[in-house]
């Protein structure tokens, strides 16, 4: 990946629905040079895919929170990605370090909905011990991609 792939990627980290002849503007290609090289990210699965975000609190969901999971014993990751698969208030979920054994957001409708979606992630997991959860307050820092800068074989500023 290149300089000219970096800028095409941040661009549409900033506007996924960029048109190529935009990008091609920001960057400086043509539209079907820019179709080229996002085609190459994409196969290289450098991008993944485009998709739509929502704003859950614009669709009544408005109460988000962060829950640590801790089992007995060992489950592994793929068990615990299928346990949090089926429940659709996991909006992200992670294996950590640590006394947890996993990290997950939620998002529910209110505080009545976010204890039944925990309700149902400690059943779905086996071997739960205990929950610690954390209700959001505010976000103070959301960014909708990864950082493209300083990327390995790229000088720092």
């Amino acid at each position: 990946m290149d300089q000219l792939d970096r800028r095409i990627v941040e661009v549409l980290l900033d506007d996924g629905r960029a048109s190529l002849a935009t990008i091609g503007d920001h960057v400086g290609l043509s539209a079907p040079a820019v179709k080229r090289r996002l085609d190459r990210l994409l196969a290289d699965g450098v991008v993944r895919g485009f998709t739509a975000v929502l704003d859950p609190q614009l669709l009544g969901w408005s109460t988000e929170a962060y829950v640590e999971l801790h089992c007995h014993g060992t489950i592994g990751p793929d068990e615990l990605q299928a346990a949090f698969a089926s429940i659709p208030e996991v909006q992200d979920a992670v294996t950590v370090t640590g006394q947890a054994d996993a990290i997950v957001r939620l998002v529910a409708r209110d505080v009545r909905h976010l204890e039944d979606a925990l309700e149902r992630l400690r059943k779905a997991a086996r071997n739960v011990e205990r929950t610690e959860t954390a209700i959001v307050l505010s976000r103070l820092v959301e960014r909708g991609g990864t950082v493209v800068s300083g990327l390995p074989g790229e000088k720092s500023p």
